[in-house]
């Protein structure tokens, strides 16, 4: 089991990114836009730089939703393959049967 801290720090961070998305959206549109001057384009970066590095979509961790764990992690399913052999096993995650040969 994760840091519960940590869990909710990602949570955090989570909504950060969606409040600043748009506003990130376009001012990385203005510096990519090679048709403004570089005056316009200077300022937009200092303005993205304004605002907090945890609105950056890779600050995201992916953790399982289960444990919290971050590594090893399916993104189909949202858990780590340790809770997904758990749950698998006790026939709670539909369409996966343990394998016998």
């Amino acid at each position: 089991m994760a840091k519960t801290s940590a869990v909710e720090k990602n949570k955090r961070r989570r909504k950060t990114v969606a409040q600043h998305a748009n506003k990130r959206a376009a001012l990385k549109a203005t510096i990519m836009n090679q048709s403004l001057s570089i005056e316009e384009r200077f300022k937009a970066t200092l303005k993205l730089a304004e605002l907090p590095r945890d609105g950056s979509k890779t600050r995201i961790r992916n953790r399982c939703e289960v444990t919290g764990r971050p590594r090893a992690f399916y993104r189909k399913l949202k858990m780590s393959r340790i809770a997904l052999r758990e749950l698998g096993n006790l026939g709670k995650v539909p369409g996966i049967v343990k394998s016998s040969w």
